[in-house]
This record gives structure tokens, C-alpha cells and sequence, in this order.
């Protein structure tokens, strides 16, 4: 059975990948878009109800490149009811229903947080036939989509179409995904001097890795259980940035930090 990787470029002002922190107060994100966040993204785009198998969906394999890593953004407010009636707790009753709060609380403050301005290579590998049936839905897609949530709607492009090559490689040929401002920003910090290459850290699926992850969706059934483990490798992966790279120092005045030392 031959197979195709599928790239998705997941940029946007906001994203925000949930993980096993999430609390009713506070929702942290992951610092990579995590493979719940992508495979729901996906079965949105192909217009799957909540409630349904996921099938050949939670046997794609997906790899993660993350070329701008973005900032970490803290969004406080509060909640409250609009009738000006008590807020409910996060514990359910038999019947399944909120319970409510021991002492009556009419405002909860409440945290979110939130990566900006970055940018994400996202491979995803499965059967040929099944992955260009994704390809057309995230080009046309039937549901809105969000980056881990529905506020954090994603920039154009999102999908970069399809390759046969394996996952690792075609994350390894694919173009920087750094936007002008992020190229200005790396030239800046380098002192306008920016390098030719930049190496980018990236996260593979595999069964042999290192890691374990526990972001393997099961289903999004709120009945249900909705995730387990999956084993990942990490690496870097060296880019190039389009920057002239500096010229080398003239012959004999290199810095060697071991010299003091005699070695």
C-alpha cells in the first residue's frame, strides 16, 4: 500500500494546544501542537461528529517541526452568570449534572494561555487514498477550524500539499516557515548578522522513541476515555534562514575559548 505525507503549516497571531494540566481555572497550552489538537482539527475539517470513530484517523502518524516557537501569552478574566445567579462547581452529580458550589461564588477568575506569533511544520503520514481525502478537506474544509481552540483560527495556507516521501524527510526539505517579521526579528538578534542556517527542533512519532507523549486521541466523546500514550524521537532539524551567512574571521584571529587552558 503506498503512503503520503501531508503537510499542514499551523501559523497563526494565537494558538493554544491543551495538555494534561488543563483545569477548569486555568487552561495551559503545549509548546507544539499536540496530535489530539491536530487529528480534531482534521476530523472537523472533514465534518466528523464529536461522537464518531475516530477509524483511520488515530493511525495516522504525525511529526511536528517547530520553526518560530512564539511566545508564551497569559489572558486573565472572569466568569460569571448574566442572571446574577451562583456559578456551578467542576464536580457532577449522579445524574451527570454540576453540582454547585459548597459557598455560593458569583465570579471566578480564570486564566488562559495562549503561544503568539508562532509557526509549525506538521507532517501528517498515512495511506495515499485516505491522506488526499484530508488534503481536499483542509483546503475546503467543512467545519470552521481553530488551533486547539475555536478562538485561534489558523492563517492562510494550512495545507502545503501532499509528498511520498517519508514523514522525517519531508519535514527535513520543507522551507522555513519563518514569516518576514520572524526573519527581521532572527536578524536583529543576531545582530544584523543573521546566520545561514538555523536549526529547529522537531518531535517524530515512533513506536522505538525515546519519549512517551500522552496525547494519542481515542475518542472526543465527552463520555468517554479520550487519550493514551505514544512514543516520539527528538531532533534537530538545520534550515536554511536565506541570510548571506557572515564571512569567516581572517586567519589568525579566531577565538579559542580552550586556549587559557593550554589544551
Amino acid at each position: 500500500m503506498t503512503s503520503s505525507t501531508l503537510l499542514l503549516r499551523l501559523a497563526a497571531p494565537l494558538q493554544a494546544w491543551g495538555d494534561h494540566r488543563a483545569a477548569l481555572d486555568t487552561r495551559h497550552t503545549a509548546p507544539e501542537p499536540t496530535k489530539s489538537g491536530v487529528i480534531g482539527l482534521l476530523a472537523a475539517a472533514l465534518g466528523r461528529d464529536r461522537d464518531e470513530p475516530l477509524g483511520q484517523l488515530a493511525d495516522l502518524t504525525m511529526g511536528v517541526r517547530t520553526d518560530v516557537p512564539g511566545t508564551l501569552l497569559r489572558d486573565y478574566h472572569t466568569v460569571s452568570d448574566h442572571r446574577g445567579i451562583p456559578l456551578l462547581s467542576a464536580n457532577l452529580n449522579a445524574k451527570g449534572r454540576q453540582k454547585p458550589t459548597s459557598k455560593p461564588r458569583y465570579v471566578r477568575p480564570t486564566e488562559r494561555f495562549y503561544l503568539q506569533d508562532a509557526a509549525f511544520l506538521v507532517g501528517i503520514h498515512g495511506p495515499a487514498g485516505f491522506m488526499e481525502e484530508i488534503a481536499a478537506a483542509a483546503k475546503n474544509p467543512a467545519c470552521l477550524l481553530g488551533l486547539g481552540r475555536r478562538s485561534c483560527p489558523p492563517t492562510f495556507p494550512l495545507a502545503l500539499g501532499l509528498t511520498h516521501t517519508p514523514l522525517g524527510e519531508a519535514l527535513e526539505k520543507h522551507p522555513w516557515l519563518a514569516s518576514p517579521h520572524a526573519r527581521s526579528l532572527f536578524q536583529k538578534r543576531n545582530r544584523g548578522t543573521a546566520p545561514g542556517t538555523i536549526d529547529v527542533p522537531a518531535t517524530i512519532e515512533d513506536p522505538d522513541g525515546e519519549s512517551v507523549l500522552n496525547d494519542q486521541p481515542l475518542s472526543y466523546s465527552f463520555s468517554k476515555g479520550r487519550h493514551t500514550t505514544r512514543h516520539v524521537t527528538h531532533r534537530l532539524i538545520t534550515l536554511s534562514t536565506g541570510f548571506t551567512p557572515p564571512p569567516d574571521a581572517p586567519a589568525g584571529e579566531a577565538h579559542d575559548p580552550l586556549a587559557l587552558l593550554g589544551w
